[in-house]
């Protein structure tokens, strides 16, 4: 019975002390929408259409489906995220078995400089470039192959920078 109670006792105290280390919604130390966030339109220097109205729209959605912070649609903001696609490419990952020039898979990615500065003070609390991408399988036609995939690109890179902007330690 003694034995039972001590491993019990162990097992509570293993238990409880993984918890702690544990922390329930947002890691910045801010309460959950507490600051709001303005996203500006990301301009596109590529030649992908459409690429930077994709990113603004996953990115937006994706602020949303956090909630670590208010999407702000006019005027008052804590914080205003702004951003240029600055790179898009294609490269090959397999090719057609019997015709070795002929790309059937290729990963497409997109690199963007994203900036978030506070309204209030100045400061930039973010400048940095982010690299996202996704597979693309192409089957007859390369060009709609490509606009189906943009979706899957934006979310990608709209996760990454809302993981940067809810991390950081501002």
């Amino acid at each position: 019975m003694r034995v039972f109670g001590a491993l019990s006792a162990c097992l509570a105290v293993g238990i409880l002390g993984g918890c702690i280390g544990y922390r329930l919604g947002p890691t910045s130390g801010l309460e959950a929408g507490a600051k709001t966030v303005q996203i500006n339109p990301f301009a596109n220097q590529t030649f992908e259409p459409r690429l930077g109205d994709a990113l603004t729209t996953a990115l937006r959605q994706e602020l949303q489906r956090d909630g670590t912070f208010r999407l702000s649609t006019h005027g008052e903001a804590d914080v205003i995220l702004s951003g240029v696609v600055t790179k898009y490419t294609r490269q090959e990952l397999s090719f057609v078995p019997q015709d070795v020039l002929t790309v059937r898979d290729f990963r497409v990615t997109a690199t963007v400089q994203v900036t978030a500065r506070d309204v209030n003070t100045g400061k930039v609390l973010l400048d940095c470039p982010v690299m996202g991408s996704t597979l693309v399988r192409v089957g007859s036609d390369l060009a709609g192959a490509e606009r189906q995939a943009m979706p899957l690109l934006a979310d990608d890179l709209a996760t990454k920078v809302t993981a940067l902007l809810v991390e950081g330690s501002w």
